[in-house]
Order: C-alpha cells, then structure tokens, then sequence
C-alpha cells in the first residue's frame, strides 16, 4: 500500500512537474511555470534581439514599401541584402527607420521620467519631435497641438485614422521591456497606444507587444501567436481577423500564398475608414497588416529569412510588416542566434543615433536592458547577481473598444489623375477669397480631403464648415507639414439625411488656395463603394 502511495505521489508530482513547464500542453494546462529564471546575459541577449531584428526587418523590407497595394510583390523581384543596405538607408533614406525611433521616444521618456511616465509626457514629446507623421500619428499630433490629449486624441470621433497601423509598429518597446509579462506590456500600451490609435488600430500594437512578451520565455511560434491573441477581446473584429490568418494557415499549412488570398478576399482587405485607403488597393489598417505579420511568423518555420520575405511579399506596409515579424523572432532566439549575415549590416550603424534621437541601436541595447530589469522588480520579480525570476502573466484581454461603429464609407468623389502623367491630382475646386463653397452630399459623415497652399510656412488657414447652415466647426489649417491636418473636415456623426456643406475661407491669403481634392460620404450599412471621378 505505502508503494502504491508513493508510486501515486511521484506520478502526481510528474504531472504537475509537466503542466508546470510544458509550452504544448492541452488546453486547461499552465504553460509556463510562475517564474521564470533567467540570467542577466540571457535577458539582454533577447532585448538585443528584439531591437536588432526590427532593424534588420525594416531595411529588408524597405525597397517595397507601399509599392504593391493589394498584391504581392512577385518572385521575379529581387528583396536584396548586404552589408552596407542599413547604412544605405541611415545616410539617404533614414525616415526608413519610423518603426524605430518613434519607438525611441517612448523609451526616451521612460529612460527621463521612470517607468510610470503618464501619457501626457509621452504624447507632448511625440507631438513636439522634429519627425514627419502621417495617418493616425500624423491626426494625434495635430489634435494633441490642439489641446486634445489622449486617449481623446487617437479616439476614432477625433482621429478618421484610429484603425490605422501606427501603433502596430510603435508598440516593440511595450512587449520588450516587459519579458513574460503581458499585461504589464498592455498597460505600457494602454498608457500610449491611445495617444494615437483605438479599437483595431490599438489591439494592433497590443498584439505585437503581447507577441514580444513572451518570446522572451517560450521558444514556441505557435504558443506565441495564440497565446498573444488572448490579450485582444474576442469579440473584436481584430482579433477576428488573426483567428482567420491562423485557420487559413490550417487549410494552406504549405502554401502561404493561398493564405494570402484567402485574406485578400476577406473583409480584411478593405479599408473601411482611412480617407487615403476607401475605394483604393492602399490599405494602412492594422488587422490586414498584423495579418501580414502572422503569414511571416506562421509560414516562416523560424528562419529569418524566410520570415522576412514572407511578410514583405505579402505587400502594402512592406517594411514595417517584416520588422514586426523579425523583432517578435529575434526575441526569441536572441541575438546571438542571428546569423552573421544579417548583423554584419548592423555593425556599421550600431553607434549611429537613429534620426531625430540621440539613441544610437547600442545605446537602445542597454536602455531596453535598464527599463526590462526596472519592470521585472516592479511587478514582483527578483534579482539576485546576475540571476533573474520573472512572474510571468498569463495573458487577460484589454477592454473591448469598436471604432466607427456602423460607420460605412458608400461614396468617393475625386478627381483622376491623368493616366501616364506626373502631373499632381486636379483639384475638384479651390477657395481663394472668403466666397463660401458647398458641398451636396447624404448619409450620416462627411470627409473632405485637401491641403492649404501658395502661402507662407507660419501661416495658419481657417475654415469655417456649415451643416445645413449651421456652423459645425472651425477647423485650422496649418501650411507646416508637421503641424498639418491629415484631412480639411472630418464627421461620420451627422444625422442621416440630405445636407449641404458649406465652406468659408475665414483668413484668406492673396495668391494661396485652400484646395479640395475629394469628399467621402458615409452612412449606417455597409455596401458597395461607389467611385464617381469628375
């Protein structure tokens, strides 16, 4: 009897031994132990990773990007690399690497402030950095200049971008300073994510930071990917979208360009609401781009290479996809699992501050480090010499948060620009006196698209915008590309009906132009979009 008991004990203490330490176990099973032990150097050779495989990823990708919209970019081209292609691109092309130093800012504040840094110092030195912005950062910058802080700032009423991928691409640092700790990670990423994103556009870089997270303790792709998701709250169509990305996988396990396809006739390849992407093959929304990302990671069988180059032909975003997909990679092999060949390029940059920073990739190295050490001991972790515990997080979904909600885009009306020609698009009309404009339009939003031009750099345009007479708003107009607006007028909240926009140039300047080179119309069902070219 005692050596049946002790045979039981020793049977029972294998079993919780194996549900304690298993990355494969079956559902129910904890996966990863409560701590995880680590050294110093094993920490930093993951931090390294991270940060060094989003550099590789990007210059890889580079060449392609936003070159094939709604295609992939076929066998016959070249994705080349050397030695010298990321010094190539710090000296000619170094607003290439967006991806990293907009990270960088963040990491710098947190490196000035400490970890708990509110959003309204990273959102003040975001809006304030000398780097051009486009889509949702380019919207949070103008709104945050504005007085509209975050989350108000990225809030899809405020921002037409929200769904974009910019968080996507700025989230590493979340998931890097925060090993086998994913809900410390979406707190980082709660925290700033909404400076510019909501809904889809924020689950986007929740996910990458998820992702990042706990490559740092399983060396599972598998794992990773589903284990990440459940920090995104099912309902949501993002985390939709990545559960259809990993059943296409299923049903094409060798074939990633049937998967491709499969999203491509998805509904996930419709911009629905970036003004630049309704009606068009571009599409900067972050599920069709996070699904580009899976394709690399799922399809990938952990080489770099191949990762790489999956996630770069699958099209649109093509070096932020692949730099996503490399770092999440490379954190979990760590850096000195990286094949010469990729880091041979690295060398030559390594202590070269990335533009607009004074944060070159060696001193990212470091930093990372510090702030990784500095969020172990702050969510219970020990260090103990050069030996590290982490309490690792299971992962519990951030909030759900739907953008637009039955806001659907049924109309463009442009001008097309001349086949063959060069030649900037003609504008529908231009304001160039205080002589009022209209605009006939139905449904339940409006979006006009154009810029302020022919006037001073220091000028500030306003224009008024009337619904059906009444005044909605005053927008301003800064000329300054930094501190421009991504559209003229922007509202998806008006109530179904026929209308009349009117708009009057308040401050008008001799010889400039407030021009209008398109309008979207919106209503409460989702349908076919009309394209009307005038």
């Amino acid at each position: 009897m005692k050596k049946k008991l002790f045979v039981i004990g020793i049977s029972i203490l294998m079993l919780l031994s194996f549900s304690c330490t298993s990355n494969t176990g079956t559902a129910g099973e904890k996966k990863i132990p409560e701590k995880v032990k680590m050294t110093k150097a094993e920490l930093l050779n993951k931090v390294k990773g991270g940060w060094a495989g989003q550099v590789i990823g990007v210059t890889y990708g580079g060449p392609t990007e936003f070159r094939y919209l709604s295609r992939m970019v076929p066998d016959s081209i070249e994705l080349k690399w050397s030695n010298q292609s990321a010094k190539y691109y710090y000296d000619n092309f170094p607003g290439l690497y967006d991806d990293i130093y907009m990270d960088l800012t963040f990491v710098d504040v947190f490196e000035k402030e400490g970890i708990d840094a509110p959003a309204k110092s990273h959102a003040l030195a975001f809006a304030n950095a000398d780097y051009m912005l486009w889509h949702a950062n380019q919207a949070a910058r103008y709104n945050i200049l504005n007085g509209i802080m975050p989350p108000e700032s990225g809030h899809w009423k405020n921002n037409m971008h929200a769904d974009d991928i910019d968080f996507q691409i700025e989230a590493d640092f979340a998931g890097l300073m925060s090993p086998g700790m994913v809900n410390a990670a979406t707190m980082f990423c709660d925290r700033i994510g909404h400076i510019m994103n909501y809904g889809d556009g924020y689950y986007g870089g929740v996910y990458m930071a998820a992702m990042y997270s706990l490559a740092f303790v399983s060396d599972d792709l598998d794992f990773i990917i589903n284990e990440g998701l459940k920090a995104i709250p099912a309902e949501s169509n993002y985390y939709k979208a990545m559960q259809d990305v990993i059943s296409f996988h299923k049903q094409y396990p060798e074939d990633w360009k049937k998967a491709w396809q499969a999203i491509e006739d998805s509904q996930w390849a419709i911009d629905l609401h970036c003004p630049d992407g309704i009606g068009a093959p571009f599409n900067i929304d972050a599920s069709v781009n996070s699904a580009y990302v899976l394709l690399g990671l799922l399809y990938g069988d952990g080489d770099l290479k191949k990762t790489m180059e999956i996630s770069t032909r699958a099209g649109q975003d093509s070096d932020c996809n692949p730099s996503s997909a490399a770092g999440i990679l490379c954190t979990m092999m760590g850096y000195e699992k990286i094949e010469e060949s990729w880091l041979a390029a690295l060398t030559p940059v390594a202590d070269i501050d990335f533009k607009y920073t004074t944060i070159s990739l060696n001193d990212v190295y470091q930093l990372g480090f510090d702030q990784s050490i500095k969020v172990i001991e702050k969510f219970g972790g020990k260090i103990k010499g050069e030996n590290i515990t982490i309490m690792y997080q299971e992962p519990v979904a951030v909030p759900l948060e739907i953008a637009f909600p039955d806001i659907y885009p049924y109309r463009v009306t442009q001008t097309q620009r001349p086949t063959g020609s060069r030649a900037k698009t003609p504008l529908l009309f231009a304001l160039t006196s205080n002589e009022p404009a209209e605009i006939k339009f139905a449904g339940t939003g409006l979006i006009i698209k154009g810029s302020v031009a022919g006037v001073p750099k220091e000028y500030v345009g306003e224009l008024e915008v009337s619904i059906d007479g009444t005044v909605d708003r005053v927008v301003k107009l800064p000329v300054d590309f930094k501190t421009r607006t991504a559209e003229l007028y922007w509202n998806v909240q008006i109530p179904d009906g026929e209308h009349t926009a009117t708009l009057k140039w308040i401050n008008p300047q001799v010889g400039g132009e407030i021009g209008v080179r398109g309008y979207i119309e919106f209503t409460n069902t989702r349908q076919d979009i009309e394209i009307v070219n005038k």
